[in-house]
C-alpha cells in the first residue's frame, strides 16, 4: 500500500460523538456535523475527520466512541449545540483510499500488515480518517495513521 508522511498542525474541532457499535450509525453522525457546518457555511472548504476512539478488539461494542469532527478556526464561534474540542498534531503515515465502506475497510486490513516495512510504530493517538473539499467530486479519503519513528 502506498503512503506519505505528513505532519499534521493542532487542529480545532468542532464534534459530534456517538458511543455504541462502529457501524452504519457512524453516517449519521457525520450527516449531524455536516448539518451543523452548513448552517453556518463551514463545508464548502472543510477538512473532516472521523475519528474512532476505541480499539473494539479491546472494548466492549457498546462503548466505542466515535467521533465526527470539523476544523474550525480559532474565531468560529461555537453555540454548544456540538462539543468543541482539540486535535493534537504530529508525524502521520497518510494513505489515500477510496471513500466506500469496502475499500475503508479494505484499507485498515491492508494498512496494519504494509506498517510492518515503513519502520515507524504506531504511536498512541487514535487513528483519523480525513475528507477534504466536496465529498462528491472527491471520491476519496485519507486513513492517517499516527506514528513515531
Amino acid at each position: 500500500m502506498h503512503y506519505k508522511v505528513e505532519t499534521l498542525p493542532n487542529y480545532r474541532l468542532a464534534y459530534v460523538r456517538r458511543v455504541g457499535p462502529y457501524g452504519p450509525a457512524n453516517v449519521d453522525v457525520m450527516e449531524k456535523l455536516k448539518k451543523w457546518a452548513r448552517e453556518r457555511n463551514l463545508l464548502e472548504s472543510a477538512i473532516l475527520f472521523a475519528i474512532p476512539r476505541d480499539n473494539p478488539e479491546t472494548t466492549p461494542p457498546e462503548n466505542c466512541r466515535f467521533d465526527a469532527c470539523i476544523v474550525i478556526s480559532k474565531d468560529d464561534q461555537m453555540d454548544g449545540s456540538i462539543y468543541e474540542g482539540e486535535l493534537s498534531g504530529g508525524t502521520y503515515l497518510i494513505y489515500k483510499v477510496r471513500h466506500t465502506a469496502e475499500d475503508i475497510q479494505k484499507g485498515y486490513a491492508d494498512i496494519f500488515s504494509s506498517l510492518q516495512s515503513t519502520g515507524y510504530q504506531i504511536d498512541h493517538k487514535p487513528i483519523l480518517e480525513k475528507y477534504t473539499g466536496d465529498m462528491k467530486s472527491n471520491p476519496y479519503c485519507e486513513i492517517c495513521v499516527p506514528v513515531k519513528s
